[in-house]
């Protein structure tokens, strides 16, 4: 996630100056035709066709920032739930049992391994190395096992949650209480695994990219009448507002991509590991900071 409000406009030319480039030729190309040969195009009406563009761009770009809004949003329940869960499990279980600090220590280093492997799940990474990073191998292969990682992972903190009840170390309304923290987690995983395996529907991706770039084929033909020699630079120009808009619904459809503009689960994955690690009386990390203006 890009950090600084200061648009970059490097960045914005980076990522559309091929078809910028393009369009420019296209411009030129239109311009001198039009100086050179007697044959003179019809003008077209270019305001009724943009309106019609601006309104499909405007609904893909919407789309497209509700799903990355969700996404933030879901990250942000898993976050709320992860400390919850370790708050109930340090208060519940009653530290004079022998085994009851391990358990603690396991459940904790469980959930935070658990959000790092589902990171990895929807960056499409392999989770292992962060899994093993807080897990021992032992601990780790149950979920490591599994095609879905961190439900492997959430499945066995929750046979340890009913193994402790059975033991008699929480009773079952303590058991219920910390079942519906991890009901919250698969939810908000499930919300996670839903937004990154449907993408938007093959009308909005397809009509307004084609649309779009029609319109800015056609502009410099409508555009050249009443700008002369100049028609390159202002048709390049409102050419790049489409593009751009364009690029934006690309960068926002998928929030879990691993790329500049989206949501920064690394270092939501660090905070959760950061609070968690404290709760238990461990060395927690540094928060994760900002590489050139991109929080990953």
């Amino acid at each position: 996630m890009i950090v600084p409000n200061t648009p970059r406009v490097r960045l914005m030319i980076k990522e559309v100056w091929r078809p910028l480039t393009v369009l420019f030729v296209w411009d030129v190309i239109v311009t001198v035709t039009y100086f050179v040969l007697p044959f003179k195009a019809p003008s077209l009406p270019l305001t009724l066709f943009g309106s019609a563009i601006a309104l499909f761009l405007g609904f893909r770009v919407n789309s497209a920032y509700e799903r990355w809004w969700e996404g933030r949003g879901l990250w942000g329940l898993m976050i709320n739930a992860s400390r919850s869960l370790a708050r109930s499990t340090i208060a519940f279980l009653d530290d004079n049992d022998p085994g009851v600090v391990d358990l603690k220590r396991t459940i904790v280093l469980r959930q935070i391994a658990y959000v790092h492997a589902l990171r990895n799940r929807l960056r499409k990474e392999d989770p292992a190395p962060e899994v093993l990073r807080m897990l021992s191998p032992e601990e780790a292969k149950e979920g490591l096992d599994r095609q879905n990682v961190p439900n492997g992972l959430l499945d066995g903190t929750a046979r340890r949650i009913a193994e402790a009840q059975r033991r008699g170390l929480i009773d079952t309304i303590q058991q219920t209480q910390l079942e519906r923290v991890l009901v919250d987690i698969a939810n908000a995983q499930g919300g996670m695994e839903r937004l990154k395996n449907t993408p938007l529907p093959m009308q909005y991706r397809f009509f307004p990219e084609i649309f779009a770039r029609l319109f800015c084929v056609a502009l410099p033909i409508g555009l050249v009448e009443s700008l002369g020699w100049a028609t390159p630079a202002g048709s390049t120009v409102a050419g790049l507002m489409f593009l751009a808009i364009l690029r934006i619904g690309d960068d926002l459809v998928d929030p879990f991509a691993n790329d500049v503009h989206d949501v920064p689960l690394t270092s939501m994955c660090r905070t959760v590991e950061i609070d968690l690690l404290e709760a238990i009386g461990d060395e927690a990390p540094k928060p994760l900071q900002p590489e050139k203006g991109v929080l990953w």
